[in-house]
């Protein structure tokens, strides 16, 4: 890209963090390498926001292939025609939209961010306005296998009951949807971003998850865009039975030198204070079986006493 990638929240989120990345890797549009990548997927992640402004995160699955790219700067996905999903369903034209192409089992992982370019009740084109890869760290091995299976009711949570505590508490990934408030701009949009650590990672206090901040790739997307706007969505995945759970609420960053101590291995940590949330079980048509934990995962600790 000719100008910084970076709008001005994700420079003072990089100055607050006491670093400095050029963005390099960050593109205007998608190399080869990663329009073929999201081609080989059964699956990706989505965020988007609906008229109301707050973020809500996602995952489509369908045949590889129902993710691809038709030019350098589009995306096109083909929707299943049975697909029960609300945050689809309040997608229109012009909306930005941060997609997340991950392969568990490789631990490869690229970004497309951009807006929505046509929407019917077959297929997304989105316009690409960002493309990067990500490092491969925090991501817990897994492999994803096609599985039959009849997708439950919605159900709708005010707060969180004990079955979502037990799920947050058992999980070692989720994604993190998130929006700046730079929405004009070419910097400015919607992400969706990877989360991993040793279940437990995730502390539960009444409404209030803590999450622990580990070393990245620098850049500061998602910490850069809560700073302008704290409204994000969370994403969980039970890999068993391919049930959903998203929550709605609103995070706090906490950035002094005593958060990194609240955390073994984290530079630092972010509450958020649920408002609401979805759960569907047996969302989406696949399961995963579990390979193995992440290197880097496993340098992690646990949350202090005194935390």
């Amino acid at each position: 890209m000719d100008t910084s990638p970076f709008h001005a929240d994700e420079l003072i989120a990089q100055k607050l963090a006491h670093g400095s990345v050029t963005g390099a890797g960050i593109r205007d549009q998608m190399p080869e390498q990663h329009q073929s990548f999201f081609a080989l997927l059964p699956y990706v992640t989505l965020a988007t926001v609906p008229a109301d402004g707050w973020p809500v995160a996602t995952m489509l699955a369908g045949t590889p292939g129902f993710v691809h790219a038709t030019d350098p700067r589009t995306l096109h996905i083909d929707l299943a025609p049975e697909l029960d999903d609300a945050t689809v369903a309040a997608l229109a034209a012009g909306q930005e939209i941060g997609m997340l192409g991950i392969d568990l089992a490789t631990r490869r992982r690229n970004r497309a961010n951009g807006r929505l370019a046509s929407v019917d009740a077959r297929s997304i084109s989105v316009a690409v306005q960002q493309s990067f890869g990500n490092c491969p760290k925090y991501i817990q091995r897994r492999e994803v296998s096609s599985s039959i299976r009849r997708s439950g009711e919605t159900e709708r949570l005010t707060s969180l009951d004990s079955a979502a505590r037990a799920w947050i508490s058992g999980s070692d990934t989720f994604f993190v949807a998130s929006r700046s408030r730079f929405t004009s701009e070419a910097q400015g949009g919607t992400d969706i971003s990877h989360r991993g650590g040793k279940p437990g990672f995730i502390k539960i206090d009444g409404e209030v998850l803590s999450i622990p901040d580990f070393r990245g790739n620098g850049y500061f997307n998602t910490l850069g865009n809560l700073l302008g706007d704290p409204r994000a969505a969370l994403l969980f995945i039970d890999f068993d039975t391919g049930g959903l759970l998203q929550l709605q609420g609103e995070v706090e960053i906490d950035w002094s030198d005593a958060a990194a101590l609240a955390f073994a291995g984290a530079q630092r940590y972010w509450r958020f204070r649920v408002r609401r949330g979805w759960r569907r079980q047996a969302a989406l048509p696949l399961s995963w079986s579990f390979i193995e934990q992440a290197p880097t995962t496993a340098l992690t600790g646990q949350w202090s006493s005194m935390a």
